[in-house]
Order: C-alpha cells, then structure tokens, then sequence
C-alpha cells in the first residue's frame, strides 16, 4: 500500500468526522508551504519568448520553420476550428513547409481520456513537437501530452509535482483567450473523466519555448467568454498578489496586470473588435501567469475547481463567484495588501484608513463583477455536497498555496452557504 494514499484515507476519514480547525489547516498548510518555498528557491522557471501584438501567430509560424522539426501536433478544439480561427496559422505552416496532424478533440475542462488520446495521436503520426491554439484548456492538454510524449509515460503519471524526468517534447502556445495565463505557467489542469475531480500537473518543463499574444484572434469571443476569462486572470493577480509567496516581481506583474484588467475587462466585454484593448487583456493574462509561478494561487481557486468541476460552471466564472466572499475572509488578515491594491486602482489614498480601503476593494470586485454580466451566486450548490467540496478544497490550498489566512471547516460552510443564497 502506498503512504500517499493512506495519508488520503485518513485525512478524508478526519475530515468526514471532525469539522478541520483553522489550527489543523493552519499546521498542515504551512509545513508545505516551508517545502514549497525551499523548492521554489531552487528552481529556475522558465519564461516564453514572447511574439505579441497583432499577427504575432502568423510571426510566431515563421519562427517554428526555423527549429528544425519535423511534424507538428496541432492540439484545438473543433469549434475553433469550424470557426475558421486556425485558417491563417495553417496556411502560413503550409508556406513554410511545416507538416502537422490535427487533433480538435480538446472539450472545456480536458479528462485523461481526451489527452490519452492526443498522445496516442502524437505517437501513431509521427509528432517531434505540439503547438496549441485555443484557451486555457487546449493548452493544458497540449502540456500534458509534450511532457508524457517525451517521458514515455502516460499522463496520469504526471500528477503532482516535477513528475517529469526529461524535457518537454518542443511545445509552442497560441492563447485565443485571456484568461488562464497557461502560455505561461508550470501547471496545467486535468481532469478525472469518473469523478470530474481536477488533478494537478506542475513541472517547470511545461513551460513553452514560444507563445503567440494576438489580439486578432481574440475579437470574436463572446461577451460571456471574454468576461469569465478576464476574472479568470484577474483572480490569478489577486490571489499572488495576497499570498505569502509574493515577491517583488511577482509584485510588478500583479499592479500592472491587475490595473490593466479594471481598465479593459469592460471595454472588450462591451466592444469585442477592439484591438488595444484585446492586447492590454492578453498581456493582463500573461502577467497572471508569470504571478502564479511564482506566488501560487488561494482559496478562490481551491473552492472554484471543486465547484466548477461538480456543478460543470466555467473556471473563470466560478472564480468570479467565489472572488468577492474571500476576500471578504481575508481582509483582517491582508488588510495591508488589499489596501496597496486599491490605493494603486485609484479607490482611494494611501493616507486613508486600510481597512476601508480594504472594504472598497471589495466593492470594486463586486461592481466589475456585476459589470462584466456575471451572476454573483452558485445556485446549483447542496448542503450535502458540502463536506466532499471542502474537503477537497483544503487538501488543494493546504498543499499548494500559502494562503493569507487558513479557514475553519465552519467558516467554509458559511461561504458556501452565501454563494449558494442559503444565508
């Protein structure tokens, strides 16, 4: 029997007959995170070569003829490419004499069924290298198969951290969202096609070798996409910019990121043809994940992938949802921080009063929120869905992030509670 499964057992068992104290989350969560910045410290993440602006897909095309591959897997989901989005890219490998296989089988929230079968396609035509084109979850996916194509694993073994002895399959990344940020980051989201439980990969070689930041293929997302995904990289520069792995890069990525949101998260909801903006949002994303790398997440995307993967909500609207109740939990804990973050959006001065300015950052959430067309509640959740939500959500935050301040099983329950209009 292997220990990392009784250490399961047992916490789901404690967790099924004790409501977890802050001191029980409090004790697990920061003998990790002692871990986790001592293994931080060591590593060198890598970041992208960046091609930005309008046309960069097509400049970045141009720069992959020059790497000496022989054939590409194209990793999309078919309703981009039904949509025409992928034409001028594959022209422009076709130019370039770039030869490739596509595979359109990628689906919101990638299984280990969709990206066994990505692999398989990799394997049988031939593939040296994966390019993904679409959002967060086409580049997930594509991550995951380049680390097991080249590890000769099968992709479930990559769970967890640095589960990956050599490198990543040459891999290049064209976002046409700016959400995720994953262009970007160590990690990459997978779910169990059983329970829709998401697993974690993170490894420092899932990093990209080039990504593509062009506005122009983001112009047709519709209002709904372009604001769930907006929170999404919002939450991503918030919750680094709160948590106690924060430095000062992480800082520098956080105020821009965060400022350039609440100026153009608006905008391009309201006017999707509008390039400048589209660029500022798709930098915004990328800083988000360059945030994460380095500072890590919180509760917010603890909660939200167990509900979002329960009751099937976009990722980035149920961080929307579940944004505004923590840091409402943690406005006694960061009130210096959230105070930073709202004297730097404008709310107010810094010779003001932290905890109002704290509370005022919180309202701007809600009204962006509210601006962007995204409900505030979770209707869909049950009392008896309670326990499994937070328990998972603990195991998540108390191995991964260093949160501003640990939570009680019974301060959990009255978040769900609220988000579920049930208070």
């Amino acid at each position: 029997m292997k220990v990392p499964k009784v250490i399961d057992d047992l916490e789901s068992k404690i967790v099924n007959t004790l409501k977890l104290s802050r001191f029980k989350n409090q004790l697990v969560g920061k003998g990790y995170v002692t871990g986790l910045k001592a293994v931080t410290y060591l590593l060198s993440i890598p970041k992208p070569t960046i091609f930005m602006s309008k046309g960069a897909s097509i400049r970045l095309c141009e720069s992959v003829a020059q790497f000496g591959l022989q054939k590409l897997l194209i990793v999309t989901d078919q309703a981009l490419y039904d949509m025409g989005l992928l034409d001028e890219i594959l022209a422009q490998l076709d130019s370039q004499n770039m030869t490739y296989s596509l595979f359109s089988d990628v689906e919101p929230d990638p299984t280990f069924d969709v990206v066994e079968s990505g692999l398989r396609r990799y394997r049988k035509d031939n593939c040296d290298s994966i390019m993904a084109i679409g959002g967060g979850s086409s580049i997930d996916a594509a991550k995951v198969i380049a680390l097991a194509a080249s590890n000769e694993v099968e992709p479930t073994e990559l769970v967890g951290i640095l589960k990956g002895r050599k490198p990543a399959a040459p891999f290049f990344a064209i976002p046409t969202t700016a959400g995720t940020g994953s262009e970007a980051t160590i990690g990459a989201v997978i779910s169990d096609p059983e329970t829709h439980k998401k697993e974690l990969v993170i490894d420092t070689k899932l990093v990209p070798l080039v990504a593509a930041l062009d506005p122009a293929l983001m112009t047709g997302l519709p209002a709904h996409i372009t604001a769930a995904t907006g929170m999404d990289a919002l939450t991503h520069l918030i919750e680094g910019y709160l948590s106690g792995m924060a430095s000062q890069e992480s800082d520098y990525y956080a105020r821009s990121g965060i400022q350039m949101i609440f100026e153009n998260l608006p905008k391009v909801c309201k006017h999707g043809s509008d390039l400048e903006a589209r660029e500022k949002m798709a930098l915004a994303s990328y800083y988000g994940g360059l945030t994460i790398n380095i500072a890590g997440l919180g509760y917010v995307h603890a909660f939200a992938h167990q509900i979002g993967a329960k009751y099937r909500i976009p990722h980035g609207e149920s961080n929307a949802k579940v944004l505004p109740y923590i840091l409402e939990f943690n406005k006694l804990a960061a009130t210096e921080r959230m105070a930073q973050i709202a004297v730097f959006l404008g709310l107010g001065s810094k010779n003001e009063d932290e905890l109002i300015l704290s509370e005022k950052l919180i309202v701007a959430v809600k009204e962006l929120i509210e601006m962007v067309g995204i409900e505030a509640k979770i209707t869909q959740i049950k009392e008896a869905d309670y326990s499994s939500i937070i328990q998972a959500a603990f195991k998540e935050a108390n191995s991964t992030y260093a949160v501003a301040k640990y939570m009680s099983y019974d301060e959990a329950e009255v978040i769900l509670q609220k988000l579920s209009c049930n208070a």
